[in-house]
């Protein structure tokens, strides 16, 4: 393998174990979210949770779930083990949050439903929402979206409510995943079981 610059392996040393307890502190709130959350809040598509290294740039630097958090049998269940770059999708709901607030280095995503955003609000959470049908051509959807919501600081909260062939989605975020898990939690707590 060709490196760039000599001091470059070096770099790749010193992120080693940034890293590793990362995937550490990831690990432990999925093991949380499988053994607790309500599986009525994960949504269609599945949940996942993404963690960033404090100065990601890009997927690569976010460790998430690979394949998910699905409902199996009524209950969630992480489909594969934490890995980088495991989830475009929710990576770049971090990556964006983090342009405006560097601290804000962990998302997750669950189901969509007026209650649960109202459950949030209850909560004390501060929460935002976009409109899909108001996003510009030519670009991503999570770029635009979680941008047009964190131009005053970053919500605890974000939400659409979907557009065709697009599943409503809400996404809790915070410093870290033990923040994030805490507040599903505490959803998964206020879920009206009707």
């Amino acid at each position: 393998m060709v490196f760039p610059h000599e001091g470059y392996r070096d770099m790749i040393r010193m992120a080693e174990p940034e890293r590793e307890e990362i995937l550490r502190t990831l690990e432990e709130a999925v093991r949380r979210l499988v053994e607790r959350m309500d599986p009525v809040l994960i949504p269609e598509v599945g949940s996942n949770i993404a963690y960033a290294m404090a100065r990601a740039r890009s997927p690569a630097d976010v460790a998430a779930v690979e394949g998910r958090i699905v409902r199996v049998k009524g209950r969630a269940h992480a489909v594969g083990p934490v890995a980088f770059g495991a989830s475009d999708h929710v990576a770049r709901i971090v990556l964006t949050a983090m342009k405006f607030d560097p601290d804000v280095r962990c998302a997750a995503n669950i189901r969509y439903t007026p209650g649960l955003v109202e459950a949030c609000e209850e909560m004390l959470l501060s929460v935002c929402s976009f409109d899909r049908e108001s996003q510009p051509p030519g670009v991503k959807t999570m770029d635009w979206g979680v941008a047009s919501c964190c131009r005053d600081g970053v919500p605890d909260v974000i939400y659409d409510r979907g557009a065709v062939g697009k599943e409503a989605m809400i996404r809790i975020l915070g410093e870290e995943p033990g923040v994030v898990v805490n507040n599903i939690l505490k959803l998964s707590a206020r879920i009206d079981k009707d």
